[in-house]
């Protein structure tokens, strides 16, 4: 999987997994989605979902997926697997898979996830994958993990969690307009380099707190879930 994200959340496996396997609680915290919602599905099938992201405050981009999780493994992890799909002519994302693993350690869990997908529109869209898409899927995903291990963890609701990032990062831009503004050039810089460099505050979500390669550099294998799902 070209994509990689690890976090460890100090909080229960029952919580973690609903949290993150509830469509009403997983659109809440993850910036990749606007809505999540099941399809109807008979028994012992793999659950098949919609999902839509805003792209535009009027434009939304919309796709299906299905997916198939393990609650009870005999090692004491969780692991779900999905594959999803847009057709949607403004998605660069034709279709990809992924999995999400829930691995017990000490006092918490180690939760990560590692998926990839196949952009349309040719030679314009791989380019626009690699320079634009693909790092900013990837800073999305890593910022939403730690926004859920803030909710988890602190009790933040995710929309306060947002708020924060929101005022913080406004503030280091104001700071930084009036250093460049009214104070001489190094002092000036050196508040430019602050507000750009010092971490966010423990109660603000952030995407350099979480993995973004496996621990040791050694591929993470998807789980054989993966293989027993069709496409959507």
């Amino acid at each position: 999987m070209s994509l990689y994200v690890e976090t460890f959340v100090r909080a229960g496996m029952d919580e973690l997994w609903e949290r993150s396997q509830d469509p009403a609680q997983h659109q809440r915290w993850d910036l990749r989605f606007t809505s999540i919602h099941y399809l109807p599905r008979s028994e012992g099938e793999p659950q098949r979902f919609r999902y839509a992201t805003r792209v535009l405050p009027f434009v939304s981009v919309d796709g299906t997926g299905v997916s198939a999780g393990e609650r009870r493994r005999p090692d004491g992890t969780r692991v779900s697997a999905l594959r999803f799909a847009s057709d949607h002519p403004l998605s660069l994302l034709a279709e990809g898979s992924g999995y999400w693993r829930y691995v017990p350690d000490g006092d918490g869990i180690r939760f990560l996830t590692g998926y990839d997908y196949r952009p349309r529109w040719g030679r314009f869209g791989a380019l626009a994958d690699r320079l634009v898409f693909r790092p900013l899927m990837g800073w999305a995903t890593a910022w939403s993990f730690d926004r859920l291990r803030l909710w988890c963890e602190r009790g933040t609701p995710p929309g306060l969690a947002l708020a924060r990032t929101a005022g913080e990062s406004a503030l280091r831009v104001l700071l930084s307009a009036a250093a460049l503004l009214y104070a001489p050039a190094a002092p000036a810089l050196l508040v430019v380099a602050a507000a750009l460099l010092l971490p966010p505050l423990p109660g603000t979500p952030a995407a350099r707190r979480c993995l973004r390669t496996p621990p040791g550099r050694t591929p993470v294998a998807a789980p054989r879930l993966l293989s027993t799902l069709e496409p959507s």
